[in-house]
């Protein structure tokens, strides 16, 4: 426990009490009243029971025809290397290579279908269900995580609300952990790691010490404010807000802290290999745990990226080694959520940008190919023990139930409460803008 020596100080660690914080937060949330933010949080179930969405990214674009939805029946040069087997759901078969994830397929929902991919090799679709490459609002679009910072806020003032695990990779745009775009930097994520955790910790300042120093940067920065027109100053502020919350409590540093989990639970887990492949990712095993630990800590959302799934050459050599690590990553992780009584309130998506070709090339890979891809879902209160989708006999175009990325997003933010078809932010011209393209709904399947 993190312990900082200094005089009790009544309401919160800034002085206001928690009367005002109230009439603070209602001012914030784009001029609602407080009892209408209760009202609505009432409604989804958020003020109870703190909904939050973990989200999974494999960067380079798996391969949907070797994971989910394999082509016995094709060509060899079009099926590859691996089998099907069957799961506990009758009727229901997925790669050999996933057999904790087969034993838990009640739980789970494939989707075979995935479409809408712009082809570029980065994680901005998979975390804003819109294209880098298409047209932008002022600012560009914020990413899922940040629109929950916003829409929702701290769960817990030490906690933010919104944080990246991604790691540093070779190709940067792979290690994306959300952009807050139009929504300003107060929503972008915080980004742990292994240099910066050091900052999380009060090195010898006492607590009075640490408000003196508030006051005097609130004294510099106040005559600034009156003539920023750009936001910067209360996206600093809400920053401000954060460190000061980091800084006096250790919910932050416990959270992602592993050696505090049960070791049965890490063992679960498992153990990956923190080094990078070429310019992909490592393969980060306590990753999935600690975005569990985030998630229930008070965080709204929290993005990771496991490996790197670029295969243009060995891809099924390669497929062989991360796998396994995958299917048990993500067998704890529904185990633990399951296991915790999270599954109604936590969403997972794991995905890729695209897919893979069908036919297989003359290096034993498979190339880009977006067309089609696929994802798997999984808690939130979903429908699951389902696939949803298909793909014609060579697994290249979709065939039945064609699923947008925007589809996904929201279905996603309908399980936060929030109704896409309803709710609108302003970019940086003051122009409202939905969340996802208007057309794209709610998976009826799922809800």
């Amino acid at each position: 426990m993190l312990t900082i020596p200094g005089k009790p100080l009544s309401g919160f660690c800034d002085g206001l009490s928690r009367r005002s914080f109230l009439k603070i937060g209602g001012l914030a949330l784009g001029g609602l009243a407080l009892p209408q933010i209760l009202r609505a949080q009432e409604a989804s179930g958020v003020r109870h029971t703190h909904k939050g969405i973990i989200m999974i990214f494999l960067p380079g674009g798996p391969p949907h025809q070797d994971f989910f939805d394999l082509k016995m029946d094709a060509p060899a040069e079009i099926r590859g290397e691996f089998k099907p087997i069957d799961t506990a759901v009758p009727g229901i078969q997925i790669c050999e290579h996933f057999p904790l994830i087969a034993q838990r397929m009640d739980k789970l929902v494939p989707i075979r279908s995935i479409v809408g991919a712009s082809g570029a090799h980065d994680a901005f679709e998979c975390l804003t269900g819109h294209k880098r490459r298409g047209p932008q609002p002022p600012g560009g679009w914020p990413a899922l995580g940040s629109v929950l910072s916003k829409m929702r806020g701290a769960a817990n003032p030490a906690i933010p609300p919104f944080v990246g695990l991604s790691p540093k990779m070779g190709h940067v745009p792979w290690s994306d952990a959300g952009d807050p775009g139009f929504l300003g930097v107060a929503h972008a994520p915080f980004k742990p790691s292994g240099e910066g955790k050091d900052d999380m910790v009060l090195q010898g300042i006492t607590l009075d010490r640490l408000a003196d120093r508030k006051a005097l940067l609130a004294s510099f920065d106040n005559f600034r404010r009156e003539a920023d027109a750009t936001g910067m100053m209360d996206g600093l502020d809400n920053f401000n807000q954060q460190a000061f919350g980091v800084l006096t409590s250790s919910r932050l540093m416990e959270a992602l802290d592993i050696e505090k989990e049960d070791p049965k639970i890490r063992a679960a887990y498992g153990k990956g290999d923190p080094k990078n492949r070429n310019d992909g990712g490592p393969k980060l095993m306590e990753h999935f745990l600690m975005a569990r630990r985030l998630i229930e800590a008070g965080s709204r959302c929290v993005t990771l990226a496991f490996s790197r799934w670029d295969h243009h050459g060995q891809n099924f050599n390669a497929c062989r080694q991360d796998m396994p690590m995958l299917d048990q990553g993500v067998s704890a992780l529904i185990d633990d959520i399951h296991n915790r009584g999270l599954d109604k309130d936590v969403s997972v998506v794991v995905w890729g940008e695209f897919g893979r070709t069908p036919k297989i090339n003359a290096g034993v890979g498979r190339d880009h190919w977006p067309a089609v891809s696929c994802a798997l879902l999984f808690g939130g209160g979903m429908r699951t023990g389902q696939v949803i989708g298909s793909t014609d006999r060579l697994g290249g175009e979709a065939k039945d139930r064609p699923v947008h990325f925007q589809e996904v997003f929201a279905t996603l933010y309908h399980r936060l409460g929030i109704d896409v078809s309803q709710v609108t932010l302003p970019d940086l011209s003051g122009r409202p803008q939905y969340l996802v393209d208007r057309g794209y709904q709610v998976m009826r399947e799922l809800v």
